[in-house]
């Protein structure tokens, strides 16, 4: 099933005054724009223009392909709110508007975001054209317009450190080095486009500069909105420490060792990241001949795509202890729900999640809450994503483990047949619970972006067979609190592991 993402906007000169829409289609595979919709809709609110663009941008896709799953992203948080059907719809000029919407996709191939404006730059900028044009007495000409070249291309919405994306960057590198000498595309931002298109009512409260604009339907709105998580929080370090299933960590080393990040050298700007990118995916298109036929593999379809989080800490994770699913299932700590905050904020910037599915204990369905609440997404439970049940052991330290049953021990570091003393679940039988789970999800996901918020021994265990790997692999692997690895999973049984460890976001 192919995947596109629908911006779209609207504004009025007035409010009700001249008003307009914008709305863009992309792959959300590759960040490439596929169409583009905009019109001059004469004298009408802020909020029907909304409205106008969210329809035009949806037709589009489903003139494109019908069958496809569509995410929506709009700066308006009422069209976004009330499409999902959080909020009510109590103006009479969009109650028809929203049920045109509804009509175009089945409403379950449909998911919504809201963005800040600034990230909508391209479907506002299709609008200030068409307001433009009306100004003019004329309608809105797609070869006139310069929207799309004046709005940098987005980075490609597949999953973090999706092949994909990687695939768009070169091929763009490539036609900007097609012609010798020609100059490399900027990463400077553009300049300011035409006059907002969307007045506001009132001062925005200067403590939310991304809050969205005033609604022309408040009625419907609730007092307060969802709150964004605090960007001046105070940092937490993502360490390396992880309960055991960090008794799947790499025991030799002892697992009451703390571990300690490298340090990554001196800070860098974003700008100076950005050039460096841009100089890679240079030097990559230069020296990377297109491959020959017969060399690219059949085109299988969108894989399903799971993003496997680690739950955030708990009291029992920087002490290093077995915290399975038969011991107390502990909640998470103060610095765990901040870590699932910043989790959230960073699969929100991304939008390509579609569902959240998370294990039955206590630290991941919380942590999955956080999560969901901020993608605007329920948390469905699967009890196949529970973590290994350590049996006697759970609630010890590596230490005292050994200490106290060396002989059991030892044999389970040397056996994925072994079960912890006190018959607890041996990783074989964790194995083959994971690998039952995994076909039951890319079944019911397939060709979808799922979160599955889990624990270490399903997620190393998730990987470890993707790729082939023995069961000792699990004992060389590091997971730390609150990270999120990735694996893609296509028609014809293939897996590709995409990310492992990532915890970027904690800094």
């Amino acid at each position: 099933m192919r995947e596109f993402i629908v911006e779209a906007d609207g504004g009025s000169r007035g409010n009700p005054g001249p008003a307009g829409y914008g709305s863009v289609v992309s792959d959300a595979a590759t960040g490439e724009t596929l169409a583009e919709a905009a019109e001059y809709i004469g004298v009408a609110t802020n909020n029907v223009a909304e409205y106008r663009g969210l329809v035009a941008g949806l037709r589009a896709a489903h003139e494109l392909d019908p069958d496809a799953a569509v995410h929506v992203r709009m700066d308006s948080k009422l069209v976004v709110e009330q499409m999902t059907g959080r909020w009510k719809i109590k103006h009479p000029a969009m109650k028809p508007l929203a049920a045109e919407a509804a009509r175009v996709f089945p409403p379950e191939r449909v998911t919504y975001e809201w963005i800040p404006r600034e990230r909508n730059k391209h479907a506002d900028r299709l609008a200030n054209e068409a307001m433009d044009a009306g100004k003019r007495g004329e309608q809105w000409s797609a070869s006139a317009s310069r929207a799309a070249l004046d709005t940098p291309r987005p980075e490609p919405a597949g999953p973090p450190a999706d092949a994909a994306a990687g695939a768009a960057r070169v091929r763009a590198a490539l036609a900007s080095t097609s012609t010798p000498g020609s100059p490399r595309p900027s990463t400077a931002a553009p300049a300011a486009g035409p006059a907002d298109a969307t007045p506001t009512s009132g001062a925005e409260p200067a403590t939310a500069p991304d809050s969205p604009r005033p609604a022309d339907d408040t009625t419907g709105a609730p007092a307060t909105g969802p709150a964004d998580a605090d960007a001046g929080a105070a940092r937490v370090s993502s360490g390396t420490a992880a309960e055991p299933g960090d008794a799947t960590g790499t025991p030799a080393a002892g697992a009451d060792a703390a571990g300690a990040e490298a340090d990554a050298g001196p800070a860098r700007s974003s700008a100076d990241v950005t050039a460096a990118a841009a100089d890679a995916d240079v030097r990559a298109a230069r020296t990377v001949a297109t491959p020959g036929v017969g060399w690219a593999p059949p085109d299988m379809g969108a894989p399903a795509t799971f993003v496997l989080l680690r739950h955030g800490e708990t009291p029992l994770t920087p002490q290093k202890r077995f915290s399975g699913s038969g011991g107390s299932d502990p909640s998470l700590s103060d610095i765990g729900r901040e870590q699932a905050a910043r989790v959230a904020e960073f699969l929100a910037r991304r939008g390509t999640v579609q569902a959240v599915v998370a294990s039955p204990l206590a630290r991941t369905r919380e942590t999955a809450r956080i999560v969901a609440a901020r993608l605007g997404l329920e948390v469905a439970v699967e009890d196949g994503l529970r973590e290994t049940d350590f049996g006697a052991w759970e609630g010890l330290t590596f230490g005292e483990v050994r200490e106290r049953h060396p002989d059991d021990l030892n044999a389970w570091l040397s056996s994925p047949d072994a079960e912890p003393t006190g018959g607890g679940e041996s990783f074989a039988a964790t194995a083959d619970r994971i690998a039952a789970t995994r076909d039951k999800l890319t079944a019911a996901y397939a060709g979808r972006t799922v979160l599955l918020v889990t624990h270490v021994t399903p997620i190393k265990t998730f990987v470890r067979l993707a790729l082939g790997a023995p069961p000792e692999a699990l004992f060389r692997m590091e997971l730390s609190a609150a990270s999120l690895s990735a694996v893609a999973y296509y028609a014809d049984g293939n897996a590709s592991v995409r990310l492992f460890n990532e915890t970027s976001h904690l800094r």
